[in-house]
């Protein structure tokens, strides 16, 4: 379980990136956060790892201070930067170096990550393609068989048929005693993946809910005009008329579009943290 209270963040001589950022996130979901190019995505995860620190608030991760870096904190947690490096080793030469800080690993399910993934290179890793080498990194990360895995940006680097494979495994491995955490804004690529959602911009959470509620608060239909535009929270036309996102009023089922969901929050922050209650 991740709980953040009232953090606040921020690097020296710039704007900061959160101001009492309050989260409850237990495990047992596949969290998304989605946010614009700059809104401290990678920065979050870097404080659930103690890679940087608060400047204010608190921050506990499997009922840890990550600040600390405890190796039975470290143990339990798995990070993914958007920007992987492995070192001039093969496969198994990572495995016999890394692969006993996890009492969970597992090798025969990373190998067979690896066969899955299209992995089979039994060189040095830091010869292979970059989209390669992430995916090896992820078949490692999936074998620590930590409680918390943190993926930034993961899909960055894959090419269609390996964002495909990515997301299956995801779907597979993950059970109710886990939590992935992903950071994107390559929304598209993960919109089958996630279920419960959340988006900051500004240093704001503006909203933290499940596919669920997310449905159950907002519509997102087709029409072929639009005749109440202050209802609207985001319209897109398209050859079938205008897609808009609106406040769901009446109990109607939609399917939760993430790309339109992110546009409709961003665009009306106010509106949206009263009709998803964020504090």
């Amino acid at each position: 379980m991740i709980e953040v209270t009232n953090l606040s963040f921020g690097y020296k001589k710039r704007k900061p990136l959160y101001n009492n950022l309050t989260l409850q996130l237990p495990v047992g979901s596949i969290y998304g956060l989605l946010g614009k190019n700059g809104a401290g995505k990678s920065t979050l995860l870097k404080n659930f790892t103690g890679l940087l620190f608060p400047k204010s608030g608190t921050l506990q991760v499997n009922g840890f201070d990550p600040k600390k870096r405890l190796p039975s904190f470290l143990q339990t947690i798995y990070f993914i930067p958007e920007e992987v490096y492995v070192p001039s080793l093969t496969a198994e030469g990572y495995k016999k170096l890394f692969a006993p800080f996890y009492p969970l690993f597992n090798e025969e399910q990373f190998y067979h990550y690896l066969d899955f993934l299209d992995v089979h290179d039994k060189g040095k890793l830091s010869t292979l393609s970059f989209g390669q080498q992430k995916k090896f990194v992820i078949a490692f990360a999936l074998a620590c068989n930590t409680k918390i895995l943190l993926l930034d940006e993961p899909t960055n680097g894959l090419d269609i048929p390996s964002k495909i494979k990515f997301r299956k495994l995801i779907s597979s491995v993950f059970t109710d005693d886990k939590m992935i955490f992903i950071s994107t804004h390559q929304i598209r690529d993960l919109e089958n993946l996630i279920d419960n959602v959340i988006i900051v911009d500004n240093g704001e959470l503006l909203m933290q809910a499940s596919l669920t509620e997310i449905a159950q608060k907002l519509s997102f239909k087709m029409v072929d005009t639009i005749d109440n535009e202050s209802a609207v929270l985001y319209s897109e036309p398209s050859l079938k008329g205008h897609a808009i996102v609106t406040e769901n009023t009446t109990g109607d089922e939609s399917k939760v579009n993430l790309e339109f969901l992110f546009n409709a929050i961003t665009g009306n922050p106010e509106k949206s943290k009263v009709i998803f209650k964020t504090k």
